[in-house]
């Protein structure tokens, strides 16, 4: 399976009042990992918003579990995977190492979506296109 990594450096307004990441943040570190992982495999976000007319992929699942607390700076590598692909969803894992022990597993279900035509202001889910699969499959 095709994984990117990216190194992040916790920075002081990552951290809550005792020097350790506050959790949210990394909802925000996994979201901005997964729009890596897409251009990594050929698909920046802009590019394929116009491209495939989509509206996004949002996250309908969530779920992090929390092994070692990340520190005021540090620097985390994230690596990042496309676990498995359903009809017009996909799961991501994401792994946050700090140096080659694993501090935080984030979770997620995301799903393909376009903007209805039928309903405006509503999103419905689209079949994730082959040419992304394939761009996965093969990276």
């Amino acid at each position: 399976m095709f994984t990117n990594r990216r190194t992040v450096r916790i920075e002081w307004g990552d951290c809550d009042a005792a020097g350790i990441v506050y959790f949210p943040r990394y909802v925000e570190y996994f979201d901005a990992c997964t729009v890596h992982l897409f251009e990594a495999a050929g698909f920046p976000k802009p590019e394929m918003l116009k491209r495939f007319g989509m509206a996004g992929y949002p996250m309908v699942d969530l779920r992090l579990k929390f092994l070692v607390p990340s520190t005021f700076g540090e620097d985390v590598v994230i690596a990042s995977t496309v676990t498995e692909f359903k009809r017009s969803s996909f799961e991501v894992h994401h792994r946050l190492l700090r140096g080659e022990e694993l501090a935080v597993e984030g979770f997620e279900t995301r799903v393909w979506t376009v903007f209805d035509p039928e309903r405006p202001g509503r999103l419905k889910s689209r079949a994730v296109p082959d040419e992304v699969r394939a761009a996965f499959a093969k990276a």
